[in-house]
């Protein structure tokens, strides 16, 4: 049910406030105080970085069961139950004694963001939004765009006054405002969207079957299409400072690079849907993926001046920020709106587990090949696999 137009305005602020807060908590802070906590602790750094990982697959596991009960149900009691269980995660990460206490704390973190960051709020406008789900998710992406501009300094600071324990227990209190504010913004009438298929024999054997065939082989494409093209994107990302520092950069002008490219970002996020007006839904995802390949191309090979890397680096973002959207809208674009939640979660889990995975892939690409201007090549070629993938519309 599409709700009218000031529930859904209270429904997008709340969501754009809890978005950039459990962003900012769950994600941004751990790429801060990571090596504050393998200093202090003497756990390596590697092993963190190997538990952030492990958090973020079980959040793409969890997310199918999340999606499937939105659907049912509704986001209100799923993500205010997601924001408790965030709470007490990170309470429990700032005690833990032991590496293996915290690395049981990261996987109960993990399940909640399934629960509290992009997907459930997708799911949400996209349900209630009807036809201006486009606007509504471009004000949330954007806003939640700024979570590493808010929480990274935030962070940084906390760890100046106290140390990563006190600071984690800061933000978990931060994170708590997001419990009643899912709670109080999320309500509203909802109206079970699920799609059933009949999984028996006979009703696999019938021509009634085929389309349904084609749908979920379309399916399984696009899951494809998008994982792959997540790998490139956020490999780029994560690999962007040592392909510069590899290519002659200082690692402050590599840095600033990488920064102007979070700026780009947020461009591209703005320019989506005037793209989404102008192309269909296949033409706009193969054309992001190729000027993603293009682009990747032009970071591996040109390296100075700064002025050109940068300005590479925006238009990579850009395309960054569009395929943040096109992520959100390709299951509605193509299949509507019914069981959105459902498909979004294994869409979103496929993207999920590509971009943990990727930054130790693309290092690994680079020590393998000799080079990071080589493994980002093959990056390139990665995006361009990955347009070729994506499915025509269904019938």
């Amino acid at each position: 049910m599409t709700l009218d137009a000031g529930a859904l305005r209270r429904v997008v602020a709340v969501l754009c406030a809890t978005e950039i807060v459990s962003w900012g908590v769950l994600f941004y802070a751990f790429t801060v105080a990571a090596v504050d906590i393998s200093d202090t602790e003497g756990w390596p750094l590697t092993a963190l970085v190997a538990v952030f990982t492990v958090a973020q697959l079980v959040g793409a596991a969890t997310g199918v069961w999340v999606g499937r009960h939105i659907d049912a149900i509704g986001p209100r009691r799923v993500m205010t139950a997601g924001s408790a269980l965030a709470v007490v995660a990170v309470v429990a990460i700032s005690w833990a004694p032991t590496l293996a206490t915290y690395a049981a704390a990261w996987v109960v973190a993990g399940a909640a963001m399934s629960a509290t960051l992009y997907p459930p709020a997708f799911a949400a406008v996209t349900h209630w939004g009807g036809e201006h789900r486009v606007r509504a998710l471009t004000a949330i992406t954007l806003v939640a765009g700024f979570a590493s501009t808010v929480f990274a300094p935030l962070t940084a600071w906390l760890l100046t006054v106290g140390d990563w324990r006190s600071a984690y227990l800061v933000l978990a209190a931060v994170l708590s405002l997001t419990v009643p504010l899912h709670w109080w913004g999320l309500r509203g009438p909802w109206t079970a969207s699920v799609v059933v298929v009949d999984p028996s024999p006979d009703a696999a054997a019938s021509p009634a079957s085929a389309p349904e065939k084609v749908r979920l082989e379309g399916f399984v494409l696009l899951c494809l299409a998008m994982s792959l093209a997540g790998v490139s994107v956020y490999a780029v990302v994560v690999n962007l400072v040592p392909l510069l520092v590899e290519g002659g950069l200082t690692t402050s002008e590599a840095a600033l690079a990488l920064g102007i490219g979070g700026a780009g970002q947020v461009a591209g996020r703005l320019l989506y849907a005037p793209m989404a007006r102008r192309l269909e839904v296949v033409a706009r995802t193969r054309a992001t993926l190729l000027f993603a390949g293009l682009l990747t191309v032009g970071l591996a090979l040109v390296h100075q001046p700064l002025v050109l890397v940068a300005a590479i680096s925006f238009a990579a973002g850009s395309a960054r920020g569009v395929y943040t959207l096109l992520q959100a809208t390709a299951v509605s674009d193509r299949w509507g709106t019914a069981s959105y939640g459902a498909r979004n979660g294994v869409l979103s889990g496929a993207v999920i587990t590509a971009s943990a995975l990727s930054p130790w892939g693309g290092a690994l690409l680079a020590a393998g090949l000799g080079s990071y201007q080589s493994a980002f090549l093959v990056l390139a070629l990665v995006a361009v696999a990955a347009a070729g993938l994506v499915p025509r519309l269904p019938r």
